[in-house]
């Protein structure tokens, strides 16, 4: 479980890193990672929200997902740059991949969303 501070958790938060301004996104195969730096002040801790749609298998395997993209995510917040958002949208690929190649993905959509943002 990430800390409350870490997470996003109403539908504006989301939209502000999908549709607002001075966002980036990575994507691959497995994932697409959304991020924006909603406080430009860098006051506030960096937050993540993670969208896993019903496309990419039944409840079991989307909390399957979830589980383990935030287990993948909270080592990674301390790298991240204060007052950034980042949302993780699952691709249903995901379902069927390991934790391996999900931190792989992660990895290399993480990094170049983030340098975009900065």
């Amino acid at each position: 479980m990430l800390p409350a501070r870490n997470r996003l958790r109403e539908s504006g938060q989301f939209r502000a890193v999908l549709r607002g301004p001075g966002g980036a996104r990575a994507g691959g195969p497995l994932m697409v990672v959304h991020a924006a730096t909603t406080d430009p002040q860098g006051v506030r801790a960096p937050r993540v929200g993670f969208v896993v749609s019903g496309a990419v298998g039944g409840a079991v395997v989307r909390n399957r997902v979830t589980r383990r993209l935030r287990a993948l995510v909270a080592p990674r917040l301390t790298g991240m740059p204060s007052g950034c958002d980042l949302v993780v949208r699952a691709a249903p690929a995901s379902a069927g991949a390991s934790f391996a190649e999900l931190e792989a993905e992660l990895d290399r959509c993480l990094g170049r969303a983030l340098a975009k943002v900065r």
